[in-house]
């Protein structure tokens, strides 16, 4: 879902709700267009990783007034953005951390967002469709990927966890091995284990593969019954117009 905020004095569009990132983003772009000094910027202590291990530039972060507005009531919030400088179809990715102090709540069915104000109104903020659209097809240009905020340990002897983000801002890469591999047949079917595993390992992965084999799918043909509510593909056809061979 895409829509308009006000940021620094402006008004920012394709601001992409995602609840699947675990932070706020604004992409160095967007940040220049803002006329934003970079003075603004506290040090970032993390790094951006994709499957690939290729590294995105995070500049640093920083705290803006943001404002959500639906033109009869309004509410202003003090976001933490991370400023990444990595190609995107959006201008802003708002995650979980504001969505959940919002309180608010997105329906893609409905394409609205709604989220209540201090008084305890409800503002309910449309998407963008025609925006929704042009970022989709600029984002099948430049194909997404999946990253991995990693927080850098003050010292040797403190290791900070891991800390998870899914942005779509960047090109995305089949993860692959990193090592060498073997094949061995399990259940009339051939998977693929790391070499470098030992043999009690790979004897127990291959024990867990058999007992779930049922649980992969090789062709459609495996896939019988599936629920309609679960997965369904809809062709969108005009049903006063003859196909065509």
């Amino acid at each position: 879902m895409v829509i308009s905020v006000v940021t620094a004095g402006r008004k920012v569009h394709r601001v992409l709700v995602d609840q699947g990132s675990s932070t706020d983003v604004m992409f160095w772009v967007t940040f220049n267009k803002l006329q934003l000094s970079p003075d603004l910027l506290r040090p970032y202590t993390g790094c951006l990783y994709g499957f690939a291990r290729d590294q995105v530039e995070v500049r640093g972060h920083l705290e803006l007034r943001t404002t959500f507005t639906d033109g009869a009531a309004s509410r202003i919030e003090n976001i933490r953005y991370l400023v990444v400088n990595a190609p995107s179809a959006y201008n802003i990715l708002l995650g979980r951390p504001t969505l959940n102090r919002l309180r608010a709540v997105s329906s893609t069915r409905n394409m609205k967002m709604k989220l209540p104000d201090l008084g305890g109104k409800v503002i309910t903020i449309k998407s963008d469709q025609k925006e929704d659209k042009r970022c989709y097809e600029k984002s099948l240009k430049t194909k997404r990927g999946v990253f991995m905020v990693t927080t850098r340990a003050p010292s040797k002897e403190v290791v900070a966890p891991p800390e998870i983000v899914r942005a779509e801002i960047a090109r995305e890469r089949r993860p692959e091995p990193t090592g060498k591999v073997l094949e061995r047949e399990i259940g009339g079917k051939t998977f693929k284990l790391g070499k470098s595993l030992a043999q009690a390992a790979q004897d127990q992965i291959a024990e867990v593969i058999a007992w779930h084999l049922d649980g992969f799918a090789w062709s459609a043909s495996d896939m019988p019954g599936i629920d309609p509510d679960f997965l369904c593909h809809r062709l969108t056809m005009d049903p006063k117009v003859r196909p065509v061979r």
